[in-house]
């Protein structure tokens, strides 16, 4: 049986957004999914990265014999800078999302489950919800690139003055040479050598 509904439509924060009421899944056989769209407002990614838009896109809840199968892709932006040319530039990125997601709770006895085996393992809350934005946070995270660039063949910054070097025609008149070192002008290397 498959399912589609839209979750975090009227959500205030990313958290609401990106927690998902799924004890009505888990009652049901394995075998059984939930298609879900997800919309959340930008994450709080800390002081040195932030989100330009906020997170879109689809998973897929399958119900398995220990918990959820929890797989989708979602998208966004990040708000960077070049590092050649130091432009603002809005960096799209797509995060795949792979997780089993398993209960501390017995849906049946409401007995808390032993979590100690694996400790790492995604949990759903007290309240069968799952709860995805640690998960999402650590995607954006990863997908952050080391040395951003606004297009693959960005000249960068002048060493002389600093301008854009994309930005048009960019010529320096040759700088003085120190008159102690003119006569080592005429020590280029000459193409025989």
């Amino acid at each position: 049986m498959t399912t589609t509904s839209r979750q975090g439509q009227k959500s205030q924060s990313a958290a609401d957004a990106l927690a998902v009421n799924v004890a009505g899944l888990l009652g049901e056989p394995a075998g059984t999914t939930h298609d879900i769209e997800i919309s959340s407002p930008a994450l709080d990614l800390g002081p040195d990265l932030r989100q330009s838009r906020g997170i879109r896109g689809r998973l897929r809840l399958s119900r398995t014999n220990r918990g959820l199968l929890v797989k989708g892709r979602l998208f966004t932006s990040l708000a960077l800078v070049c590092s050649r040319c130091l432009r603002d530039l809005d960096y799209p990125v797509e995060m795949e999302i792979e997780e089993e997601a398993l209960p501390t709770i017995d849906l049946a006895s409401g007995m808390p489950l032993d979590t100690t085996a694996e400790p790492d393992a995604l949990r759903l809350t007290d309240h069968h919800e799952l709860a995805l934005e640690e998960a999402v946070r650590d995607a954006i995270l990863l997908t952050e690139p080391i040395a951003p660039l606004c297009r693959e063949d960005c000249p960068g910054l002048c060493v002389i003055c600093g301008e854009e070097l994309g930005s048009g025609p960019h010529d320096h008149p040759d700088a003085e040479i120190d008159p102690r070192l003119e006569a080592l002008r005429g020590f280029g290397l000459s193409k025989d050598a």
